[in-house]
């Protein structure tokens, strides 16, 4: 059996260097890092996890809570915040609330009772007092997506409202007086953001709100053919739609094709996400830019932080970028 001392001799390092490598100590050199993880691989080392954890008090494993499995937003963020937890030879446990409030409330219990270190949680239903009184009982919890001024240094979020304001400017500044906006749940306070950056373009270009041209469809995959076709009915003499989401934005693509309507010539289109379909549909996706690897990245490193109580600084909140494609027409016309 491959020891530690034998990990260290090989790496030329103190076998208590190579301790608080495997263990993610920050106090580690990232070059003599490098050297005892080459070792460890070269030698097939397997650190004894029982016994890291009964000497260490911790179980070098973190929890995270998404919103599904299956989703192009979820897949990324997940992916991006394992690889930076694995990189500190920590494990990431994932499950997810699937839209019920009593999954993602039997979620965040089940984590902690697995013992993990810390919690990174992506919660849609679980109210602020209910994520306060977690962060009361383990310090070490990033919430993503959420600013909740009483925790506001466990958040990392996304300016949503920004984004929509950034998405719907665009679209305005191409000519377009007639836009409509489907969004997500609003049961969500993604949604609700980003219409309000709807609203606040809107203004911006003295257009004045028409309720009629918002509907609110679903982030995910279920039944936003039937709300896109009914804002199209209802509101004939709409040129571009603001869609919450690139699935959304999808979907207005197949609508569009089933009435004959080009994307990109008689209906223009912008999505939010920026997801890795954006650019295999044809026309090219125009895309709000959600910072996926970004967010994931820091939630990994603060959460690390937090487990060795190292103070840590994120950037709050995290910024959209509009990606321009190809799905939106110019318009000159003089409206109606």
């Amino acid at each position: 059996m491959i020891t530690i001392k034998e990990v260290a001799e090989l790496a030329n390092v103190s076998q208590s260097t190579v301790s608080r490598s495997i263990n993610g100590h920050s106090s580690v050199k990232e070059s003599n890092r490098q050297k005892v993880f080459d070792a460890i691989e070269k030698l097939g080392y397997r650190p004894n996890s029982f016994a890291q954890a009964l000497a260490s008090s911790r179980s070098n494993s973190i929890g995270m809570l998404v919103g599904s499995l299956d989703s192009p937003f979820y897949g990324p963020l997940m992916h991006h915040t394992e690889r930076v937890i694995r990189n500190h030879n920590n494990h990431l446990i994932v499950t997810s609330g699937q839209e019920s409030y009593d999954k993602e409330k039997d979620s965040v219990e089940f984590l902690m009772n697995k013992g993990v270190d810390g919690l990174i949680l992506h919660s849609d239903i679980l109210s602020d007092d209910e994520l306060i009184n977690v962060v009361d009982r383990k310090p070490a919890t990033v919430i993503l997506n959420r600013h909740i001024p009483d925790i506001e240094g466990n958040c990392i979020y996304l300016d949503n409202e920004y984004g929509g304001y950034l998405a719907t400017h665009y679209i305005l500044s191409q000519g377009h007086h007639y836009v409509g906006c489907i969004t997500g749940q609003l049961s969500k306070g993604d949604s609700r953001d980003r219409l309000q950056g709807y609203r606040a373009a809107l203004n911006k270009f003295h257009i004045p709100y028409n309720p009629h041209y918002v509907i609110e469809g679903r982030f995910d995959y279920q039944s936003k053919d039937m709300h896109i076709q009914r804002l199209l009915d209802r509101a004939p003499e709409i040129t571009a739609i603001f869609c919450q989401n690139d699935n959304i934005a999808l979907s207005v693509y197949d609508v569009a094709t089933e009435r004959g309507l080009a994307i990109g010539k008689d209906l223009s289109v912008v999505g939010f996400d920026n997801d890795y379909r954006s650019t295999h549909v044809r026309p090219r996706l125009t895309s709000v830019n959600f910072p996926v690897a970004e967010m994931g990245e820091q939630a990994a490193n603060c959460v690390l932080a937090m487990v060795q109580d190292i103070p840590t600084h994120k950037q709050r909140p995290l910024l959209p970028t509009l990606i321009e494609r190809d799905s939106v027409a110019l318009r000159t016309e003089t409206p109606i």
